[in-house]
């Protein structure tokens, strides 16, 4: 066997397979001899079929079949040998009218060639990380919620305007019937609200559902209807109050601080306030460092220059999928994916210059990581170590969870890369503006 390569231009290439009898003959003419001893062929005792017959009936396939093993074996071998980067998968180029009975069967195999780029980690303009504080705003908007969430009810005979009021929504008309419970300072409609204030048990009272909630998804809720139906609707409901009650916010206590945080963890109003700024900034951590990881690929994907094999990319996509593509057909799907090639092959040449690798021991700490912090939202905050890697090493027995475990791990080590060498210029900002500039 001989196999040359012939380089056309930097980014496409094709290989020549020169295959002789000698290559695969012996092999060949094993299998057929082992056809001869099971053949059942009507006229002929197992086993004693003619040699001629069974090459007649099975040789081309045969042929064929080791041919097809022999190609791919080594050229994919050929392709590691050289170093070849290639994108893809080899193409064999179409021969009309193939001789399969030549004494050498000549193959050419059309490849596309991945650039040579380089990937200054150094961005030229500064890209935006954003620090997001916890105002004192925020801090203590949460701190009213946790009064409130630990606070008592003490039951009413009226309404007032921030009284929780339990009663029966009812519309027959769109088969609404539905108990639930409405918080007066969620009421958005401020007609709605005049007409509960001074209410007693027992009182009715008709609400108009479009816009009677600062939040409309609640309205789902409370009506026990899908979202779908609430997003369009636009009735009257009666509401027949059977409870009232005030909710009376917990006192900033040791008691209060024992029950969230464990025993004399914090012991003062301004330990609490500094506490919940801290925990905010953590849970914020991760959005500052996804937009980060988001806004640096985007500028890589576009300042980082470099042809692709198009014309090859687009003959590859329209003969390798389930059905073959039209040209036109090829082209389309060419165009939706090349963005995304472009930065696995950005990705690819930052992983390879950097030496960045995922270690078993390191996708085991970092399994164990996502275990504990599942663990503490169900109340566990400090599990056994040896519970940690049981659990762990059932995880990473899945295959499915060791590859999206690694792919978190290595963005997580892209972007402390990211974080050490990128020019990156930090912006101080609350999750309120960090929301406005970011989202819109």
């Amino acid at each position: 066997m001989n196999i040359t390569k012939e380089q056309i231009d930097n980014l496409n290439a094709v290989v020549k397979v020169a295959i002789t009898k000698d290559d695969y003959q012996d092999k060949v003419d094993t299998i057929l001899k082992d056809y001869k001893k099971q053949a059942n062929i009507p006229g002929f005792r197992k086993g004693q079929v003619p040699m001629g017959l069974i090459k007649k009936q099975y040789g081309k396939a045969v042929l064929v079949d080791e041919v097809n093993k022999l190609l791919q074996d080594n050229l994919n071998k050929y392709l590691t040998e050289e170093k070849l980067d290639v994108l893809g998968n080899p193409l064999p180029k179409q021969q009309d009218n193939f001789d399969w009975d030549k004494e050498e069967l000549a193959f050419e195999f059309e490849l596309g060639l991945a650039p040579q780029f380089e990937v200054p980690l150094k961005t030229k303009k500064a890209i935006t990380h954003y620090k997001i504080v916890a105002d004192k705003k925020m801090v203590s908007e949460q701190i009213e919620r946790i009064q409130k969430q630990y606070g008592k009810l003490v039951s009413k005979d009226t309404v007032g305007k921030t009284d929780e009021v339990s009663g029966k929504f009812v519309n027959e008309a769109e088969g609404i019937e539905n108990q639930s419970l409405l918080e007066m300072d969620k009421l958005k409609s401020k007609k709605a609200v005049e007409s509960l204030l001074g209410k007693k048990v027992g009182d009715t009272v008709t609400l108009k559902t479009k816009g009677l909630l600062n939040e409309d998804h609640l309205l789902s809720s409370i009506l026990g209807v899908s979202r779908e139906k609430t997003e369009k609707l636009n009735i009257e409901v009666l509401f027949t109050i059977t409870e009232i009650n005030e909710r009376q916010p917990a006192e900033l206590d040791q008691e209060l601080f024992d029950k969230l945080f464990g025993k004399d963890t914090i012991t003062s109003e301004k330990e609490l306030r500094e506490r919940i700024k801290e925990d905010s900034e953590k849970q914020f951590e991760q959005q500052s460092d996804q937009k980060l990881l988001n806004d640096v690929t985007e500028y890589f994907i576009e300042n980082v220059k470099f042809e692709l094999p198009g014309e090859f990319l687009k003959k590859w996509i329209q003969r390798t999928g389930e059905k073959e593509l039209t040209e036109e057909e090829a082209s389309e799907e060419f165009a939706k994916s090349e963005k995304g090639l472009r930065y696995q092959l950005i990705e690819g040449k930052i992983i390879n210059d950097n030496n960045l690798q995922v270690q078993f021991d390191e996708l085991k700490e970092f399994s164990k990581g996502f275990i504990r912090t599942q663990m503490a939202q169900f109340g566990q905050m400090d599990p056994k170590e040896e519970e940690l890697d049981n659990i762990a090493a059932r995880v990473l027995s899945n295959q499915d969870e060791v590859k999206r475990l690694s792919e978190q791990l290595m963005s997580q080590k892209l972007l402390n890369l990211y974080k050490e060498k990128a020019n990156l210029k930090t912006k101080e900002v609350t999750y309120e503006n960090f929301v406005k500039e970011v989202y819109g």
